[in-house]
């Protein structure tokens, strides 16, 4: 062997990430790459100052593979995030806090007193302390208290500081108050609950007449029969159907959309905000309005025996719902009935133009789009079309905003005609700008820049999981080379399964398989619609993607050129964060309230079904109210159970038992944690469960149950009782 020393190999450098932080209540974080789909988990103590929401960049430690999570540490703190966090107000002496107790900021967050800054804390009287420079909407500077609920935003953490230093942006109130417990929710989430007081005098000097110059080139509707329908609770109605017969037999509808950007013009303190929040959210009790209550309840809003100024679109039709010709115009209407969906449902269950009193020409409007929408519809699903007809369970608060109910909302045929024609106009929108605009494209040409609303094709691994899935309960999944093959194979699945206890596991597994719907100036088509156009052009009160629709077709309309893709491209990624953002912050409130709701039932015992698994817990969901809570599996005592990934089952190593995601079990309220929003189920064995014959001879590797003899050892389940130890996939709808 020769002598002379070998050199040593020189180490690749580390591929580096840059990524947004979601933290966990133990300091821990999960890091969403932006150009790849990985996340990258990181230990707390490779977390540096990085907090969550931030922007970092990390060295990875080790890549994704099929049974290893991605790893890594932060070298940097690109951004922070500036969202606020919400806690409790701690002052002691000449110091002050805000306590965290939230899922994902374990550290508390330490604030200046009497300092020259905003946000500081200003000794007032008593227990009184002024917040500087931070102002109500009378202009008076807020006042906190201690034990107040108070939002903070972190300025500052150096590495070596116990913790991070900020400045308070709110006082939300006393904690447990439902108007506190909301507006934590918005502040979490950095959604206003108000508006600044120039937006609403802007919105207020707008003005409410409609003059001879407004009425200018626009297609008058005024004596057409028209009527809209809605929640029994709604107050912006930004939609309304007309119907006409024609000479022939056939029929003209006209999908008429308030025309908000004629009274919100572009860089006006309006739109200002009403682009920055994106869209209207709402919560269980309350919603949170894109553009101020004269806009979206008064100017707006389509109110019967009201002249008002919208956007239209014509189609002319015949008996069988076929297209004959459409046509985009600015309209004058005004509505002759106001219907809510129960209203309009009573005539088409009965049949009976005049049921409930209506006017019987307005019954029969009714009931003969009622017809057409039925056609429309068969054909959309006849056309690859996907219904994921999942419940969607909704929360009835009292005055107080007390959940005091849980029901299943239903869509019926009033729902359907409604969202037949607004899908078929949305869809003529963007087809009329994605061909041409009116104008044939020369060969080669790109249209001009639009707004589409696009679905891209489910995931083919995901697409894979479900069929293995499917496959543990004797399901075969159709072809799925194609878009359209996957729609019809799914079709299939769902007909099979339905009834069947399974099938709620089947339907969350293949949500799980499907994009992401957003906004984007480059077309691929809606794929869940199975539309190659579609945008959205029917919701401009409470969605600003509609505003930009509306705003490019009057240009189009009008001859123009086309519009910077750039800008318009910046502006569908912003639409599309406030979207997800205001969907998080919706179900944040819900999960508050169904918590609060089970908090009355500690003890109580439910029938449900394995909605999630994961190798800490077993997730249910309880019937009737599909409240999902979290068995922890350290507290399930007849056995050690393992989680098997690739199957969705829990393994128990001494009895063989398994639990399937989907499978029935029996579970007892067992805790509520209102703050963190969790709740803790406890399983109820059942005494005649046998061992799985289906499980294979083989010792399943340790995750929660211990040493290979089965004993226990420390389990990884949340530190605190707040969240989940680590990033390991779950298998279940929330991914």
């Amino acid at each position: 062997m020769s002598s002379k020393k070998r050199k040593k190999k020189k180490a690749a450098p580390p591929r580096v990430v840059v990524g947004v932080v979601k933290m966990s209540r133990d300091g821990s974080l999960s890091v969403k790459a932006q150009d790849e789909e990985n996340e990258y988990f990181v230990k707390s103590s490779k977390a540096g100052t990085a907090l969550d929401g931030d922007t970092v960049r990390l060295n990875v430690l080790r890549e994704p593979g099929l049974k290893t999570r991605a790893e890594g540490f932060v070298t940097e703190v690109i951004r922070r995030s500036g969202k606020p966090f919400v806690g409790i107000l701690h002052i002691v002496g000449d110091q002050a806090w805000v306590l965290m107790q939230g899922r994902n900021m374990p550290y508390d967050i330490q604030l200046p007193v009497g300092a020259d800054r905003p946000g500081s804390i200003i000794p007032a009287d008593g227990d009184s302390y002024r917040l500087f420079k931070i102002y109500d909407e009378d202009g008076q500077e807020l006042v906190a208290r201690k034990g107040e609920k108070v939002s903070v935003v972190v300025d500052f953490w150096k590495r070596g500081d116990p913790c991070p230093t900020g400045h308070l942006t709110d006082v939300l109130g006393m904690p447990g108050e439902n108007n506190t417990e909301m507006h934590a929710i918005l502040a979490e989430f950095n959604l206003p609950y108000r508006f600044e007081p120039e937006v609403a005098r802007a919105a207020d000097s707008i003005s409410e007449e409609i003059t001879d110059a407004d009425l200018k080139g626009r297609e008058d509707f005024r004596q057409v029969l028209t009527f809209t329908i809605d929640p029994s609770d709604a107050k912006d109605f930004d939609d309304a159907l007309s119907l006409r017969m024609l000479e022939g037999g056939n029929f003209e509808v006209g999908v008429h959309i308030a025309d908000v950007t004629h009274y919100v013009r572009v860089g006006s303190a309006v739109d200002e905000e009403a682009k920055s929040r994106g869209t209207s959210v709402y919560l269980v009790d309350r919603t949170v309005p894109m553009l101020p209550e004269k806009l979206s309840n008064k100017l707006c809003s389509l109110r019967p025996h009201e002249q008002k100024l919208t956007y239209s679109v014509i189609l002319e039709l015949t008996p069988q719902a076929r297209v004959v010709s459409s046509r985009i115009r600015r309209t004058v209407i005004e509505s002759d009935w106001r219907f809510d969906y129960e209203g309009a449902q009573a005539i088409i269950d009965s049949g009976d133009p005049r049921t409930g009193g209506v006017p019987e020409k307005i019954g029969q409007a009714v009931l003969q789009l009622h017809k057409l929408a039925t056609v429309i519809r068969r054909k959309r699903f006849a056309a690859g079309s996907i219904d994921f007809n999942r419940p969607e369970m909704k929360v009835r608060v009292d005055e107080t905003g007390r959940p005091v109910e849980i029901y299943q909302k239903f869509s019926k045929e009033a729902n359907w005609l409604i969202e037949e024609f607004m899908l078929m106009a949305n869809r003529t929108v963007a087809e009329f700008v994605g061909k041409g605009a009116g104008e044939k494209l020369p060969r080669g040409a790109q249209p001009k820049t639009f707004v589409y609303r696009i679905h891209d094709e489910p995931n083919a691994l995901k697409i894979d999981t479900l069929r293995n899935f499917a496959g543990n309960f004797g399901y075969r999944l159709g072809p799925v080379g194609s878009g359209k093959e996957i729609a019809q194979s799914l079709k299939t699945l769902f007909a099979e399964a339905a009834g069947k206890p399974e099938v709620g596991a089947i339907e969350l597994i293949a949500l799980r398989a499907m994009a992401k719907a957003v906004y984007s100036t480059d077309n691929i088509g809606h794929y869940s619609l199975a539309f190659p156009y579609y945008t959205h052009f029917t919701s401009p009160i409470r969605r600003y993607p509609d505003m930009m629709v509306h705003r490019l077709l009057t240009l189009y309309l009008g001859g123009g050129a086309s519009a910077s893709k750039e800008s318009y491209e910046a502006l569908c990624k912003h639409c599309s964060e406030r979207e997800q953002v205001a969907a998080d912050a919706e179900r944040a409130s819900v999960k508050y309230k169904l918590v609060e709701y089970m908090s009355e039932r500690i003890g109580q015992e439910f029938t449900g079904h394995i909605s999630g698994l994961t190798d800490w817990g077993m997730y249910v969901e309880v019937e009737p109210t599909k409240i999902e809570g979290m068995v922890p599996l350290r507290e399930i005592h007849t056995d050690f159970f393992d989680f098997d990934e690739e199957n969705y089952r829990l393994v128990g190593r001494r009895t063989r038992q398994a639990y399937y995601l989907g499978e029935e079990v029996r579970v007892r309220v067992k805790s509520t944690s209102l703050e963190q929003k969790l709740l803790d189920y406890e399983l109820i064995p059942d005494p005649d469960k046998k061992a799985d014959d289906r499980l294979p001879q083989r010792h399943f590797s340790h995750t929660q149950g211990g040493g290979k003899d089965g004993s226990p050892k420390k389990n990884p389940r949340r530190p605190h009782g707040s969240g989940k130890s680590g990033k390991k996939k779950r298998t279940d709808k929330k991914q």
